[in-house]
Protein backbone atom coordinates (compact mmCIF):
# COMPACT_ATOMS: atom_id res chain seq x y z
CA UNK A 1 0.00 0.00 0.00
CA UNK A 2 2.79 2.18 -0.40
CA UNK A 3 2.31 5.30 -2.26
CA UNK A 4 4.29 5.92 -5.99
CA UNK A 5 5.68 3.06 -8.12
CA UNK A 6 4.00 0.44 -10.22
CA UNK A 7 2.12 -2.35 -8.72
CA UNK A 8 2.77 -5.70 -9.17
CA UNK A 9 0.33 -8.64 -8.86
CA UNK A 10 1.63 -9.65 -5.34
CA UNK A 11 1.23 -6.36 -4.03
CA UNK A 12 -1.67 -6.07 -5.10
CA UNK A 13 -2.92 -8.86 -3.35
CA UNK A 14 -0.72 -7.16 -0.03
CA UNK A 15 -2.61 -4.37 -0.13
CA UNK A 16 -5.80 -5.91 -0.44
CA UNK A 17 -5.14 -8.34 2.61
CA UNK A 18 -3.55 -4.85 4.44
CA UNK A 19 -7.13 -2.76 3.75
CA UNK A 20 -9.06 -6.24 5.14
CA UNK A 21 -6.72 -5.93 7.96
CA UNK A 22 -7.58 -2.37 8.78
CA UNK A 23 -11.22 -2.52 8.68
CA UNK A 24 -11.19 -5.45 10.74
CA UNK A 25 -9.19 -3.38 13.23
CA UNK A 26 -11.25 -0.47 12.77
CA UNK A 27 -14.55 -2.39 13.21
CA UNK A 28 -13.18 -4.02 16.20
CA UNK A 29 -12.54 -0.37 17.70
CA UNK A 30 -15.75 1.16 16.87
CA UNK A 31 -17.30 -2.45 18.61
CA UNK A 32 -15.52 -1.30 21.49
CA UNK A 33 -15.53 2.13 22.35
CA UNK A 34 -19.22 2.73 20.75
CA UNK A 35 -20.67 4.56 17.40
CA UNK A 36 -20.68 7.93 19.41
CA UNK A 37 -16.86 8.05 20.71
CA UNK A 38 -15.73 6.39 17.11
CA UNK A 39 -17.55 9.47 15.03
CA UNK A 40 -15.38 11.96 17.20
CA UNK A 41 -12.43 11.10 17.67
CA UNK A 42 -11.86 7.75 15.64
CA UNK A 43 -13.85 8.19 12.24
CA UNK A 44 -10.78 10.23 10.37
CA UNK A 45 -8.09 7.94 10.50
CA UNK A 46 -6.60 6.83 7.22
CA UNK A 47 -4.27 4.37 6.71
CA UNK A 48 -1.31 4.86 5.10
CA UNK A 49 1.05 1.37 5.13
CA UNK A 50 2.77 -0.95 6.27
CA UNK A 51 6.65 -0.66 6.63
CA UNK A 52 8.40 -3.84 8.08
CA UNK A 53 6.70 -4.13 11.77
CA UNK A 54 5.73 -0.39 11.67
CA UNK A 55 1.89 0.48 10.63
CA UNK A 56 1.16 3.82 9.87
CA UNK A 57 -1.95 6.12 10.52
CA UNK A 58 -2.50 9.35 9.48
CA UNK A 59 -5.33 12.16 11.17
CA UNK A 60 -6.14 14.94 9.51
CA UNK A 61 -4.95 17.80 12.76
CA UNK A 62 -2.29 17.51 14.99
CA UNK A 63 -4.97 17.58 18.45
CA UNK A 64 -6.85 14.94 16.47
CA UNK A 65 -3.64 12.62 16.30
CA UNK A 66 -2.79 13.75 19.75
CA UNK A 67 -5.94 12.67 21.40
CA UNK A 68 -5.78 9.39 19.60
CA UNK A 69 -2.30 8.35 20.44
CA UNK A 70 -3.05 9.55 24.13
CA UNK A 71 -6.37 7.62 24.46
CA UNK A 72 -6.19 4.61 22.22
CA UNK A 73 -2.55 4.16 20.91
CA UNK A 74 -2.08 1.07 23.11
CA UNK A 75 -5.61 -0.28 22.02
CA UNK A 76 -4.90 0.23 18.44
CA UNK A 77 -1.24 -1.76 18.80
CA UNK A 78 -3.19 -4.45 20.67
CA UNK A 79 -5.72 -5.12 17.73
CA UNK A 80 -2.97 -4.64 14.87
CA UNK A 81 -0.65 -6.95 16.49
CA UNK A 82 -3.76 -9.73 16.68
CA UNK A 83 -4.82 -9.25 13.26
CA UNK A 84 -1.13 -9.25 12.13
CA UNK A 85 1.78 -10.88 14.11
CA UNK A 86 4.18 -8.56 12.48
CA UNK A 87 2.85 -5.57 13.49
CA UNK A 88 5.19 -4.14 16.77
CA UNK A 89 4.51 -0.84 16.00
CA UNK A 90 1.59 1.98 15.03
CA UNK A 91 2.52 5.46 14.19
CA UNK A 92 -0.10 8.15 13.98
CA UNK A 93 1.14 11.24 11.64
CA UNK A 94 -0.65 14.08 11.21
CA UNK A 95 -1.51 14.48 7.41
CA UNK A 96 -4.12 15.34 4.72
CA UNK A 97 -7.19 13.45 5.19
CA UNK A 98 -8.64 11.13 3.12
CA UNK A 99 -11.69 11.20 1.05
CA UNK A 100 -13.55 9.24 3.65
CA UNK A 101 -12.04 11.32 6.28
CA UNK A 102 -13.24 14.83 4.56
CA UNK A 103 -16.73 13.76 4.12
CA UNK A 104 -16.62 12.51 8.11
CA UNK A 105 -15.52 15.64 9.20
CA UNK A 106 -18.14 17.49 7.65
CA UNK A 107 -20.77 15.08 8.80
CA UNK A 108 -19.93 15.37 12.27
CA UNK A 109 -21.62 17.90 14.84
CA UNK A 110 -20.12 21.12 15.81
CA UNK A 111 -17.92 20.41 19.15
CA UNK A 112 -18.75 22.28 22.43
CA UNK A 113 -16.00 24.67 23.06
CA UNK A 114 -14.88 27.20 25.78
CA UNK A 115 -15.59 30.51 24.22
CA UNK A 116 -12.68 32.70 24.01
CA UNK A 117 -11.04 35.97 23.52
CA UNK A 118 -7.70 37.60 22.70
CA UNK A 119 -4.55 35.52 22.00
CA UNK A 120 -3.75 32.50 24.31
CA UNK A 121 -2.04 33.42 27.52
CA UNK A 122 1.77 31.66 28.18
CA UNK A 123 0.63 30.39 31.02
CA UNK A 124 -2.64 28.88 30.22
CA UNK A 125 -2.85 24.99 30.71
CA UNK A 126 -1.36 22.63 28.51
CA UNK A 127 -4.49 20.65 27.70
CA UNK A 128 -6.79 23.30 27.51
CA UNK A 129 -4.80 25.52 24.71
CA UNK A 130 -5.99 26.09 21.14
CA UNK A 131 -9.28 27.76 22.24
CA UNK A 132 -11.12 24.61 23.01
CA UNK A 133 -12.40 22.78 25.93
CA UNK A 134 -12.70 19.42 24.42
CA UNK A 135 -15.75 17.45 25.88
CA UNK A 136 -14.79 13.73 26.71
CA UNK A 137 -17.14 11.11 24.36
CA UNK A 138 -17.10 8.66 27.12
CA UNK A 139 -18.83 11.41 29.08
CA UNK A 140 -22.76 10.90 28.56
CA UNK A 141 -25.77 10.60 30.30
CA UNK A 142 -25.76 6.90 29.14
CA UNK A 143 -22.80 6.04 30.39
CA UNK A 144 -23.29 8.02 33.76
CA UNK A 145 -24.37 5.13 36.28
CA UNK A 146 -26.96 6.38 38.92
CA UNK A 147 -27.06 5.48 42.53
CA UNK A 148 -28.09 6.81 45.87
CA UNK A 149 -25.67 9.24 46.44
CA UNK A 150 -26.16 10.90 42.63
CA UNK A 151 -29.89 10.43 41.66
CA UNK A 152 -30.70 14.01 42.42
CA UNK A 153 -27.98 15.38 40.74
CA UNK A 154 -28.33 12.76 37.43
CA UNK A 155 -32.02 14.21 37.36
CA UNK A 156 -31.32 17.70 37.95
CA UNK A 157 -28.56 17.99 35.01
CA UNK A 158 -31.20 15.62 32.95
CA UNK A 159 -33.81 18.63 33.40
CA UNK A 160 -31.29 21.24 32.28
CA UNK A 161 -30.41 19.30 29.19
CA UNK A 162 -34.22 18.78 28.53
CA UNK A 163 -35.08 22.16 29.18
CA UNK A 164 -32.23 24.72 29.93
CA UNK A 165 -33.35 27.87 31.24
CA UNK A 166 -36.25 25.87 32.82
CA UNK A 167 -37.48 27.98 36.51
CA UNK A 168 -35.81 26.73 39.28
CA UNK A 169 -32.93 25.37 37.72
CA UNK A 170 -31.32 28.04 36.83
CA UNK A 171 -28.44 28.19 38.20
CA UNK A 172 -27.83 24.30 38.24
CA UNK A 173 -25.19 23.91 41.29
CA UNK A 174 -23.21 20.65 41.11
CA UNK A 175 -21.12 20.47 43.78
CA UNK A 176 -19.36 17.24 45.41
CA UNK A 177 -16.02 15.69 46.39
CA UNK A 178 -13.00 14.84 43.49
CA UNK A 179 -13.86 12.09 41.35
CA UNK A 180 -17.69 11.58 42.04
CA UNK A 181 -19.50 12.80 39.38
CA UNK A 182 -19.63 16.17 38.71
CA UNK A 183 -17.25 17.03 34.98
CA UNK A 184 -19.08 13.35 33.96
CA UNK A 185 -22.54 15.44 34.51
CA UNK A 186 -21.66 18.37 33.01
CA UNK A 187 -19.99 17.51 29.75
CA UNK A 188 -22.99 15.15 29.37
CA UNK A 189 -25.52 18.34 29.50
CA UNK A 190 -22.90 19.99 26.96
CA UNK A 191 -23.11 16.93 24.79
CA UNK A 192 -27.02 17.14 24.75
CA UNK A 193 -27.31 20.49 24.30
CA UNK A 194 -25.13 20.74 20.99
CA UNK A 195 -26.28 18.91 19.12
CA UNK A 196 -26.18 14.70 20.34
CA UNK A 197 -29.01 14.04 22.75
CA UNK A 198 -32.92 14.43 22.65
CA UNK A 199 -32.97 17.66 23.77
CA UNK A 200 -31.31 19.09 21.17
CA UNK A 201 -32.41 16.84 18.24
CA UNK A 202 -35.96 18.44 19.64
CA UNK A 203 -34.79 22.18 19.45
CA UNK A 204 -31.84 23.80 17.41
CA UNK A 205 -28.52 22.82 19.03
CA UNK A 206 -27.65 25.43 21.48
CA UNK A 207 -24.08 27.38 21.91
CA UNK A 208 -22.84 26.31 24.49
CA UNK A 209 -19.30 27.72 26.08
CA UNK A 210 -17.89 25.21 28.76
CA UNK A 211 -14.68 25.91 30.36
CA UNK A 212 -12.80 25.57 33.66
CA UNK A 213 -12.65 28.73 36.43
CA UNK A 214 -9.27 28.62 35.78
CA UNK A 215 -9.87 28.86 32.11
CA UNK A 216 -12.19 31.67 33.09
CA UNK A 217 -9.34 33.50 34.44
CA UNK A 218 -6.56 32.96 32.13
CA UNK A 219 -9.20 34.30 29.27
CA UNK A 220 -10.44 37.51 31.60
CA UNK A 221 -6.47 38.05 32.63
CA UNK A 222 -5.51 38.03 28.32
CA UNK A 223 -8.32 40.28 27.62
CA UNK A 224 -7.43 42.79 29.47
CA UNK A 225 -3.62 42.77 28.31
CA UNK A 226 -4.27 42.80 24.67
CA UNK A 227 -7.15 45.48 25.40
CA UNK A 228 -10.11 43.12 23.91
CA UNK A 229 -12.07 43.02 27.54
CA UNK A 230 -15.34 44.43 25.33
CA UNK A 231 -14.91 41.00 22.46
CA UNK A 232 -14.49 38.93 25.45
CA UNK A 233 -17.85 40.14 27.60
CA UNK A 234 -19.47 40.08 24.18
CA UNK A 235 -18.52 36.54 23.08
CA UNK A 236 -19.34 35.18 26.56
CA UNK A 237 -22.69 36.60 26.69
CA UNK A 238 -23.67 35.70 23.51
CA UNK A 239 -24.04 32.07 24.46
CA UNK A 240 -26.86 30.31 25.18
CA UNK A 241 -25.49 28.20 28.09
CA UNK A 242 -22.42 28.99 29.93
CA UNK A 243 -20.75 25.92 31.85
CA UNK A 244 -18.01 26.71 34.41
CA UNK A 245 -16.08 23.60 36.52
CA UNK A 246 -14.37 23.72 39.47
CA UNK A 247 -15.74 27.40 40.77
CA UNK A 248 -13.71 27.05 43.94
CA UNK A 249 -10.53 27.98 42.09
CA UNK A 250 -11.93 32.11 41.76
CA UNK A 251 -11.27 32.25 45.54
CA UNK A 252 -9.16 34.78 46.66
CA UNK A 253 -9.26 36.32 42.96
CA UNK A 254 -11.13 38.96 43.52
CA UNK A 255 -11.05 40.92 39.48
CA UNK A 256 -12.53 37.75 38.44
CA UNK A 257 -15.31 37.04 40.50
CA UNK A 258 -16.16 40.87 39.43
CA UNK A 259 -16.10 39.69 36.05
CA UNK A 260 -18.00 36.35 36.57
CA UNK A 261 -20.53 37.74 38.40
CA UNK A 262 -21.80 40.71 36.23
CA UNK A 263 -21.40 37.95 32.96
CA UNK A 264 -23.55 35.94 35.25
CA UNK A 265 -25.64 38.18 36.01
CA UNK A 266 -26.23 38.75 31.92
CA UNK A 267 -27.13 35.90 31.10
CA UNK A 268 -29.72 34.91 33.63
CA UNK A 269 -31.51 38.06 32.91
CA UNK A 270 -31.69 37.69 29.24
CA UNK A 271 -32.72 33.92 29.81
CA UNK A 272 -29.71 31.92 29.55
CA UNK A 273 -28.75 29.07 31.72
CA UNK A 274 -25.64 28.75 33.71
CA UNK A 275 -24.03 25.41 35.20
CA UNK A 276 -21.66 25.41 37.58
CA UNK A 277 -19.76 22.86 39.90
CA UNK A 278 -17.30 23.26 42.94
CA UNK A 279 -16.49 20.95 45.66
CA UNK A 280 -18.34 22.94 48.15
CA UNK A 281 -21.87 24.28 48.46
CA UNK A 282 -22.48 27.68 47.64
CA UNK A 283 -22.73 28.69 51.41
CA UNK A 284 -19.47 26.91 52.46
CA UNK A 285 -17.26 28.55 49.72
CA UNK A 286 -16.13 30.98 52.07
CA UNK A 287 -14.02 33.41 49.77
CA UNK A 288 -16.56 33.80 47.20
CA UNK A 289 -17.81 36.97 47.49
CA UNK A 290 -21.29 37.49 49.22
CA UNK A 291 -23.44 38.52 46.34
CA UNK A 292 -21.67 36.13 44.24
CA UNK A 293 -22.90 32.92 46.85
CA UNK A 294 -25.94 34.45 47.24
CA UNK A 295 -26.95 34.13 43.03
CA UNK A 296 -25.36 30.69 42.90
CA UNK A 297 -27.61 29.30 45.58
CA UNK A 298 -30.49 31.22 43.95
CA UNK A 299 -31.44 28.22 41.71
CA UNK A 300 -30.75 24.45 42.28
CA UNK A 301 -28.31 23.03 44.77
CA UNK A 302 -27.61 19.48 44.03
CA UNK A 303 -24.73 17.66 45.40
CA UNK A 304 -23.08 13.91 45.10
CA UNK A 305 -22.45 12.47 47.91
CA UNK A 306 -19.40 9.23 48.26
CA UNK A 307 -20.54 5.87 46.59
CA UNK A 308 -21.82 3.20 48.61
CA UNK A 309 -20.66 -0.66 47.89
CA UNK A 310 -23.74 -1.30 45.31
CA UNK A 311 -23.13 1.68 43.30
CA UNK A 312 -19.29 0.87 43.36
CA UNK A 313 -19.93 -3.06 41.52
CA UNK A 314 -22.57 -1.12 39.15
CA UNK A 315 -19.48 1.55 37.96
CA UNK A 316 -17.11 -1.68 37.70
CA UNK A 317 -19.62 -4.16 35.86
CA UNK A 318 -21.13 -1.25 33.30
CA UNK A 319 -17.62 -0.10 32.09
CA UNK A 320 -16.34 -3.77 32.06
CA UNK A 321 -19.03 -4.14 29.43
CA UNK A 322 -18.20 -1.08 27.28
CA UNK A 323 -14.81 -2.34 27.56
CA UNK A 324 -15.71 -5.76 26.49
CA UNK A 325 -13.06 -7.65 28.71
CA UNK A 326 -14.98 -9.89 31.45
CA UNK A 327 -13.91 -9.23 34.69
CA UNK A 328 -14.76 -12.04 37.64
CA UNK A 329 -17.66 -11.03 39.91
CA UNK A 330 -14.94 -11.49 42.67
CA UNK A 331 -12.80 -9.37 41.19
CA UNK A 332 -15.38 -6.60 40.44
CA UNK A 333 -16.28 -6.88 44.52
CA UNK A 334 -12.59 -6.96 45.35
CA UNK A 335 -12.06 -3.64 43.76
CA UNK A 336 -15.12 -2.03 45.21
CA UNK A 337 -14.42 -3.20 48.75
CA UNK A 338 -11.21 -2.17 48.86
CA UNK A 339 -10.81 1.20 46.66
CA UNK A 340 -13.66 4.13 48.12
CA UNK A 341 -12.37 7.30 47.99
CA UNK A 342 -13.82 7.92 44.20
CA UNK A 343 -14.92 7.05 41.14
CA UNK A 344 -11.62 7.96 39.30
CA UNK A 345 -9.61 5.63 41.27
CA UNK A 346 -12.10 3.17 40.98
CA UNK A 347 -12.23 3.58 36.95
CA UNK A 348 -8.28 4.00 36.93
CA UNK A 349 -7.62 0.32 38.87
CA UNK A 350 -10.02 -1.15 36.38
CA UNK A 351 -8.26 0.62 33.05
CA UNK A 352 -4.95 -0.53 34.14
CA UNK A 353 -6.28 -4.31 34.60
CA UNK A 354 -8.12 -4.21 31.17
CA UNK A 355 -4.71 -2.68 29.46
CA UNK A 356 -2.97 -5.79 31.37
CA UNK A 357 -4.83 -8.06 30.01
CA UNK A 358 -4.98 -6.84 26.53
CA UNK A 359 -1.56 -6.30 26.04
CA UNK A 360 0.32 -9.72 27.59
CA UNK A 361 -3.41 -11.65 26.22
CA UNK A 362 -3.80 -12.66 30.65
CA UNK A 363 -7.09 -13.30 32.07
CA UNK A 364 -8.43 -10.82 34.97
CA UNK A 365 -7.62 -12.73 38.33
CA UNK A 366 -7.68 -12.01 42.10
CA UNK A 367 -3.71 -12.37 41.58
CA UNK A 368 -3.13 -10.39 38.62
CA UNK A 369 -5.14 -7.62 40.75
CA UNK A 370 -2.93 -7.68 43.36
CA UNK A 371 0.01 -7.74 40.93
CA UNK A 372 -0.60 -5.27 38.47
CA UNK A 373 -2.75 -2.85 41.43
CA UNK A 374 0.21 -3.12 44.25
CA UNK A 375 0.84 0.58 44.33
CA UNK A 376 -2.61 1.34 44.89
CA UNK A 377 -3.30 -1.22 47.14
CA UNK A 378 -0.57 -0.91 49.24
CA UNK A 379 -1.85 2.38 49.80
CA UNK A 380 -4.54 1.04 51.65
CA UNK A 381 -2.13 -1.13 53.99
CA UNK A 382 -2.90 -1.21 57.28
CA UNK A 383 -2.88 -3.76 60.70
CA UNK A 384 -5.80 -6.28 60.56
CA UNK A 385 -7.96 -6.55 63.52
CA UNK A 386 -10.01 -9.37 65.04
CA UNK A 387 -12.51 -7.04 65.07
CA UNK A 388 -12.52 -5.96 61.52
CA UNK A 389 -12.22 -9.86 60.26
CA UNK A 390 -15.77 -10.48 62.35
CA UNK A 391 -17.28 -7.55 60.39
CA UNK A 392 -16.28 -8.15 56.76
CA UNK A 393 -17.36 -11.62 57.25
CA UNK A 394 -20.40 -11.31 58.89
CA UNK A 395 -21.16 -8.70 55.74
CA UNK A 396 -19.82 -11.48 53.32
CA UNK A 397 -22.26 -13.72 54.95
CA UNK A 398 -25.21 -11.50 55.73
CA UNK A 399 -25.40 -12.71 59.47
CA UNK A 400 -25.04 -10.20 62.86
CA UNK A 401 -22.08 -9.01 63.84
CA UNK A 402 -23.46 -10.55 67.45
CA UNK A 403 -23.09 -13.34 65.93
CA UNK A 404 -19.68 -13.79 66.11
CA UNK A 405 -19.52 -14.11 69.85
CA UNK A 406 -23.23 -16.02 69.87
CA UNK A 407 -23.44 -19.60 71.40
CA UNK A 408 -25.85 -20.32 68.61
CA UNK A 409 -24.36 -23.21 65.97
CA UNK A 410 -26.31 -23.27 62.98
CA UNK A 411 -24.33 -23.99 60.24
CA UNK A 412 -25.49 -20.42 59.02
CA UNK A 413 -23.85 -19.13 61.48
CA UNK A 414 -21.18 -21.73 62.73
CA UNK A 415 -19.50 -21.71 58.95
CA UNK A 416 -18.79 -17.75 58.97
CA UNK A 417 -17.42 -17.99 62.60
CA UNK A 418 -15.33 -20.49 61.51
CA UNK A 419 -13.92 -18.35 58.86
CA UNK A 420 -13.03 -15.47 61.04
CA UNK A 421 -11.12 -17.85 63.34
CA UNK A 422 -9.34 -19.05 60.12
CA UNK A 423 -8.78 -15.84 58.88
CA UNK A 424 -7.67 -14.24 62.59
CA UNK A 425 -5.11 -16.81 62.59
CA UNK A 426 -3.72 -16.46 59.49
CA UNK A 427 -3.64 -12.64 59.17
CA UNK A 428 -2.84 -11.42 63.18
CA UNK A 429 -0.28 -11.94 65.40
CA UNK A 430 -2.83 -12.79 68.08
CA UNK A 431 -2.50 -16.64 70.20
CA UNK A 432 -5.19 -18.97 69.43
CA UNK A 433 -6.39 -18.28 73.16
CA UNK A 434 -6.31 -14.95 72.39
CA UNK A 435 -8.65 -15.31 68.83
CA UNK A 436 -10.93 -17.43 71.06
CA UNK A 437 -11.76 -14.91 73.76
CA UNK A 438 -12.43 -12.79 70.77
CA UNK A 439 -15.27 -15.09 69.75
CA UNK A 440 -17.39 -15.30 73.00
CA UNK A 441 -14.63 -17.11 75.13
CA UNK A 442 -14.11 -20.07 73.49
CA UNK A 443 -11.58 -22.21 74.15
CA UNK A 444 -8.07 -22.28 71.90
CA UNK A 445 -9.25 -25.91 70.80
CA UNK A 446 -12.27 -24.58 69.51
CA UNK A 447 -10.03 -22.12 67.50
CA UNK A 448 -8.18 -25.01 66.34
CA UNK A 449 -10.64 -26.98 64.84
CA UNK A 450 -12.29 -24.01 62.89
CA UNK A 451 -8.86 -23.50 61.08
CA UNK A 452 -8.46 -27.10 60.06
CA UNK A 453 -12.17 -27.20 59.43
CA UNK A 454 -11.87 -24.11 56.66
CA UNK A 455 -8.68 -25.32 55.49
CA UNK A 456 -10.46 -29.29 54.88
CA UNK A 457 -13.02 -27.42 53.33
CA UNK A 458 -11.09 -24.71 51.24
CA UNK A 459 -9.57 -28.23 49.79
CA UNK A 460 -12.74 -30.02 48.78
CA UNK A 461 -14.56 -27.01 47.73
CA UNK A 462 -13.16 -24.79 44.96
CA UNK A 463 -16.46 -21.92 45.57
CA UNK A 464 -15.83 -21.87 48.67
CA UNK A 465 -12.19 -21.30 49.06
CA UNK A 466 -12.60 -18.85 46.31
CA UNK A 467 -14.89 -16.92 48.78
CA UNK A 468 -11.90 -17.28 51.78
CA UNK A 469 -9.47 -16.40 49.32
CA UNK A 470 -11.52 -13.12 48.49
CA UNK A 471 -12.04 -11.99 51.99
CA UNK A 472 -8.59 -12.61 52.85
CA UNK A 473 -7.36 -10.35 49.85
CA UNK A 474 -9.66 -7.42 50.91
CA UNK A 475 -8.47 -7.18 54.42
CA UNK A 476 -4.61 -7.80 54.26
CA UNK A 477 -4.04 -5.55 50.98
Amino acid sequence: MREGGGMSEHQGRDDMQLAAQWARVRGRLQTEVGDVEYRTWLRQMSLVGIDGDEVTVRLPTRFLRDWVRSHYGDRLSALWQAENRRIRRVDIRVGGGTAEAEEAAAAAPPAAAAVVAGPEPAGAPPAERGGEAALDPRFTFESFVVGKPNEFAYACARRVAEQPASTGFNPLFLYGGVGLGKTHLMHAVAWELTGHGEAARRNRPASVAYMSAERFMYRFIAAIRSQATMEFKEQLRSVDVLMIDDLQFLIGKDATQEEFFHTFNALVDAGKQIVVSADKSPSDLSGLEDRVRTRLGCGMVADLHATTYELRISILDAKAARAGVPVPPKVIEFLAHKITSNVRELEGALNRLIAHANLFGRAITLETTQEVLHDILKAHDRRVTIEEIQKRVAEHWNIRLTDMSSARRARAVARPRQVAMFLAKQLTSRSLPEIGRKFGNRDHTTVMHAVQRVADLMARDAAFAEDVELLRRMLES
